[in-house]
């Protein structure tokens, strides 16, 4: 037969408690999806499994592979603390600005505040935009 696959490819996610050294789910998923595409299944199967046994999921530690704003933002958004660190490409903030975690703000080098004002969908990337006067900054 033409165009006959010659093997069959998986990829497999695994979810361990890293306190008690347990696993807390596993699944295969068709090979053509990368790690940060699977990571909001992963964490609505993990929540739910957990919170039917009486458990609470507070961290999300996980590599590279699973970084994106997207996902950033659903741990946040479902309370999960996560420890998941950026693309080697993510350059961070402007050159000479301070972001400021507490109030989710930046501080310019004339130590004037440059706001958040809104979140948006950018080449399949949710991003965080920040405002101020040019003449502040």
């Amino acid at each position: 037969m033409p165009f006959k696959a010659r093997k069959l490819n998986y990829l497999s996610q695994l979810t361990v408690d890293t306190s008690n050294h347990v696993i807390t789910d596993i699944k295969a998923y068709h090979a053509d999806g990368k790690d940060n595409q699977q990571l909001p299944d992963i964490v609505k199967r993990v929540k739910l499994r957990l919170w039917e046994s009486g458990l609470l999921w507070e961290n999300c530690v996980a590599d590279t592979g699973y970084s994106s704003g997207e996902n950033y933002a659903l741990l946040e958004q479902r309370g999960l603390k996560s420890f998941i660190p950026p693309h080697g490409t993510y350059k961070g903030g402007p050159e000479g600005f301070t972001y400021i975690e507490e109030g989710n703000y930046w501080l310019c080098p004339q130590s004037k505040k440059v706001i958040f004002r809104k979140q948006k969908l950018e080449k399949g990337t949710l991003r965080d935009n920040y405002f101020t006067k040019r003449s502040d900054c």
